[in-house]
């Protein structure tokens, strides 16, 4: 703390190991700290720097938004994220004899914080002096265009962003009502609304297109390869098989990917090993893409697929990380044709656990491209014409080898929640026809199962090496989250072991014990909150989730950049020739890992954006129908829902449910009626009205129809310790830690 406090420029996890010498798989420990310091409240990461809680940074940009009664300048950060609290008040120091213009009202600055715990509410916490005025740049907006009531009136640009100001257009560039537009601002004023001009047309809001547009945008996702990038795609020449590669293209090896898939990175085969010693023993093959051939580092390619740091997926197209020549074509594993991979043999005794591992630089044709439901049709006993030719040399061995695998997870036991996944399909003109919830199949259960095993060989092969690793890893439950759970759990007469036992074991024991019941939904959706998030890190903790002390992620290098890191290595280590990982420093690794973190979150959040606005559009002209729903989250504010039969996430407002004064009771995750003695439950299942739809922002807004639960005024009220607490239950008002919201009558 004492150090954090004094070096706040030079506080990441990396300074703070240096600085105490701290390394190796030490840093793990130092990893746990710095996260139960956070939770309890003392520090705070901020771009992977801490500061104590609710500090500063030393350099910064602010925004000086007044001038006070004394006429000096006060800024505040240009961004807070902590929404609890009001972002601090920052006093500007300037002297007329400093250099450049004098600062005013609305200048964004460059400043460095200069005196720390100065004021208080109202007056300024710290001063800071300016290193530079940030210069005042045409900012762009996405927004749709809505023609004026009249002639004469200027059309107007309504951001997608609700944060942002409508502006008046005075250049269309035409653009037409309705359409979906980028714009600049052309003029501030003083008074009145900003001016803009519109520099390119997407087009209708109504195209899927014009949504995806908006993720884009929102989220500041590369989608225009650079020329140079394009170039260097279109010269790649095929491999010539002669160099460093051993022909394997007699393994019948095939794909098994979803049935619109453009891109086959992983190609796979297996067969009964004849050893007399691993009886019942197979040697399972995974055959991935050889990206690092035609991605070499530091090229135009590897800089924009570094920039990406993944491919991202919307419902009717893909924004690749590599052009399509190289990620639809050179590099995809396409059916009969001649690519270059990098495979790994791994063989498994009969029990499914791994004996060995080797692997290979190859040249391999796919026998076969199956779809998921063509291969377990397949072995269900309907094979299509294709899946026919390879059922008894590949799939028929794939499946006896995936029961081979069960047994080993079994005993694994990773962490095994129930989570739906639901798909958007769309009609010829790009809008939603459908949603749905695809069954999982044997066949994704193998495909996944194959890949894992295959991460493991490479993540145990590189560690070997003394190779520079990322791996993917995943954490425990932070304390903070366990509790949260051991509060819920308590609520329904099942508990959790303490934390530092914790195991994914014990997380599935409590969902087989609610399996089938009422508290099912409910308990799978709270386990899966006090999850902690995947990463990237050179910094080896284990996946906690796969339940796995070693893994990377090795088998998408066409959309994975990652991935490509883990190639890279595996050229370089085995000695396998071209395209290896070149030099790189123990920073520069950790870099690479937090950008490729950082992009696969943005992705995550665009995919999630887009099927929000996607489904808004498609449920706005159904106001006023109602629908069957499960209560998905309970806040202070109201209840989230997910409609059953889309998966649309809405909000209903505490304000609109009955006329009673709702309690939140969090660790029940649950709003409960003062007089009504109602409940309404996390995973209950609701009926809901639709009565606003909000396509730009992707949000629905929801009436509950659906009476609550009723419960004993006990349940409402739980005995409180203390005597201050049992007066307020007699008077009837809730014990002291259990928030109230006040109902406004409709």
């Amino acid at each position: 703390m004492e150090y954090i406090r004094d070096h706040p420029d030079k506080a990441t996890k990396r300074d703070i190991a240096k600085a105490f010498g701290i390394r190796g798989d030490d840093r793990i420990e130092l990893k746990r700290l710095l996260r139960s310091l956070a939770d309890d409240g003392l520090i705070e990461g901020k771009r992977k720097r801490f500061t104590e809680a609710g500090d500063l940074p030393p350099v910064l940009p602010v925004t000086i938004f007044e001038q006070d009664s004394d006429g000096d300048l006060i800024a505040e950060p240009v961004k807070w994220e902590n929404e609890t609290t009001k972002p601090p008040r920052i006093l500007i120091v300037y002297s007329s004899r400093d250099k450049g213009r004098a600062p005013g009202v609305g200048d964004q600055a460059l400043v460095r914080i200069t005196e720390r715990g100065i004021g208080n509410d109202q007056k300024p916490a710290y001063a800071a002096k300016i290193i530079k005025i940030l210069p005042k740049r045409a900012s762009t907006l996405l927004g749709v265009v809505q023609m004026g009531a009249h002639a004469e009136a200027l059309p107007r640009l309504v951001p997608v962003d609700r944060k942002q100001s409508e502006c008046e257009i005075d250049d269309l560039g035409g653009a037409d009502h309705g359409d979906l537009v980028e714009a600049t601002i052309s003029k501030i004023g003083r008074y009145g609304l900003q001016r803009a001009r519109v520099t390119n047309r997407i087009g209708s809001l109504k195209s899927e297109k014009a949504v995806s547009q908006i993720a884009l945008h929102e989220h500041d996702i590369p989608h225009v390869f650079p020329e140079a990038a394009l170039e260097a795609a279109q010269d790649a020449k095929k491999v010539d098989p002669s160099k460093n590669r051993e022909d394997w293209r007699s393994v019948p090896l095939i794909t098994i990917d979803p049935a619109d898939a453009k891109d086959h990175d992983d190609a796979v085969a297996a067969i009964a090993d004849d050893d007399p010693a691993n009886e019942g023993g197979f040697i399972i093959t995974v055959a991935i893409a050889d990206v690092g051939y035609y991605v070499r580092p530091g090229t135009p390619l590897d800089r924009e697929a570094f920039n990406r740091g993944n491919s991202v997926y919307f419902p009717d197209r893909v924004i690749p990380m590599l052009p399509e020549a190289i990620s639809n074509d050179l590099c995809s594993l396409k059916e009969n044709e001649d690519r270059p991979a990098l495979a790994v043999q791994i063989w498994i005794d009969a029990h499914g656990r791994k004996i060995r591992h080797r692997f290979h630089r190859i040249f391999m044709k796919s026998h076969a491209a199956l779809a998921y439901e063509e291969a377990q049709a397949a072995i269900d006993g309907k094979p299509s014409e294709r899946a026919a030719q390879v059922l008894e040399s590949t799939v028929r061995p794939l499946y006896d080898a995936y029961r081979c695998l069960l047994k080993e997870r079994g005993d694994r036991a990773p962490l095994d929640l129930n989570v739906t996944e639901r798909k958007i399909r769309l009609d010829e003109d790009g809008k939603v026809a459908d949603v749905i919830v695809p069954k999982r199949l044997t066949a994704h259960k193998l495909i996944e199962e194959f890949m894992i095993l295959a991460n493991v060989a490479a993540a145990e092969a590189l560690e070997a090496k003394r190779s520079p690793v990322i791996f993917r890893a995943h954490d425990a439950p932070s304390l903070a989250k366990l509790e949260g759970l051991r509060d819920f759990l308590s609520t329904i007469d099942l508990q959790i072991p303490k934390a530092g036992n914790i195991r994914p074991e014990h997380f599935n024991r409590i969902l087989a014990r609610v399996k089938g019941e009422n508290h099912d939904l409910l308990t799978n959706q709270v386990v899966l909150r006090s999850q902690a998030q995947a990463e990237y890190t050179p910094d080896n903790y284990g996946h906690f989730g796969l339940n796995l002390k070693k893994y990377v992620h090795f088998t998408s290098p066409i959309r994975r950049y990652a991935d490509l890191m883990i190639h890279r290595g595996l050229i370089t280590a085995f000695g396998f020739g071209e395209g290896g990982l070149s030099d790189i420093s123990e920073d520069g690794l950790f870099e690479i890992a937090e950008h490729v973190s950082a992009t696969e979150r943005r992705a995550m959040a665009a995919e999630r954006a887009t099927v929000d606005r996607l489904i808004a559009e498609w449920l706005a002209d159904k106001i006023g129908a109602t629908f069957f729903a499960t209560i998905s989250g309970v806040t202070k504010a109201g209840l989230f829902v997910t409609l059953d039969d889309t998966g649309a996430d809405g909000f209903i407002p505490i304000s609109t449910i009955g006329n009673d004064y709702y309690i939140f009771d969090e660790a029940r995750h649950q709003l409960a009626g003062e007089r009504s003695r109602e409940t309404y439950t996390l995973g209950d299942k609701v009926e809901v009205k639709l009565v606003e739809a909000l396509p730009f922002a992707g949000a629905l807004r929801f009436e509950m129809l659906s009476e609550g639960k009723k419960t004993s005024r006990h349940h409402v009220f739980p005995q409180r310790k203390g005597r201050r607490a049992q007066a307020r239950a007699k008077r009837g008002g809730p014990p002291a830690g259990v928030s109230r919201k006040i109902k406004r009558k409709r």
